[in-house]
């Protein structure tokens, strides 16, 4: 099951995930990216994105306005659709239009496999290499890993700090895997103070004491979280 959060009042850029890009708004064009590999609903807070997404012949249900996250949002849209316990939940933003449907296939593999050893909470994600550049950008958020994959802190910062020379850079691809209960599980949480202050959700369970499998992967797919990335999007289609 994929489900995408849309929120049409986005603080940082108002009414994105309706902005056109190459001819389909961002968050249709996200849906179709990866409907082909499993049911895909569109858990929005406004009217106006279901009807959007009903007529792209995207399946879409409202959600309220008032949830702190994403992942709040479609836990709220797992449990309207009355989803099993033991269900695959996966969580992609409704501003990656870019999304390779591999990147999640290797999520999706990640978490089967957990669920094979019958851990108590399941939750995974995703990343891949940068370069120190990049790793300098606030807007792509940094992962540092245990010796099992598994992430120990994420970071708008450059992380971790390069005292010897010879960092290397992983940058986190905001794509999300619980079961259905591991995301009632999260959601129940605390909010943690790190979380408030990084704006990141899923520091949530690392404060707790949760971990956060992380599958390594090839992307060079991009969100768009500004006016410039949006522009970027478009200019990419024209070609």
């Amino acid at each position: 099951m994929i489900i995408i959060p849309a929120r049409l009042a986005s603080t940082r850029f108002p009414q994105k995930v309706l902005a056109d890009i190459g001819g389909l708004p961002m968050v249709v064009r996200t849906a179709k990216a990866v409907e082909h590999l499993d049911r895909v609903v569109v858990a929005a807070d406004d009217e106006r994105i279901i009807t959007t997404c009903k007529h792209n012949g995207i399946e879409a249900m409202l959600t309220s306005k008032t949830h702190k996250s994403g992942t709040d949002r479609i836990n709220e849209c797992a449990n309207l659709l009355d989803l099993d316990d033991d269900d695959l939940v996966i969580n992609i933003q409704a501003d990656e239009p870019f999304i390779e449907p591999e990147v999640l296939s290797k999520l999706i593999v990640r978490l089967n496999a957990l669920k094979q050893t019958g851990a108590s909470f399941i939750m995974g994600s995703c990343y891949n290499a940068i370069n120190a550049e990049s790793a300098k950008d606030p807007n792509l958020v940094k992962v540092v890993l245990d010796a099992e994959h598994n992430a120990i802190y994420f970071s708008r910062s450059l992380i971790p700090y390069n005292r010897s020379g010879n960092a290397t850079y992983f940058g986190h691809i905001g794509i999300y895997g619980f079961t259905k209960k591991s995301l009632n599980l999260f959601c129940a949480l605390d909010d943690a103070p790190v979380e408030d202050i990084e704006k990141l959700e899923q520091l949530r369970a690392i404060y707790h004491g949760k971990k956060i499998a992380m599958v390594k992967v090839s992307s060079t797919g991009f969100g768009i979280d500004t006016p410039e990335d949006l522009q970027r999007a478009k200019e990419i289609f024209l070609l």
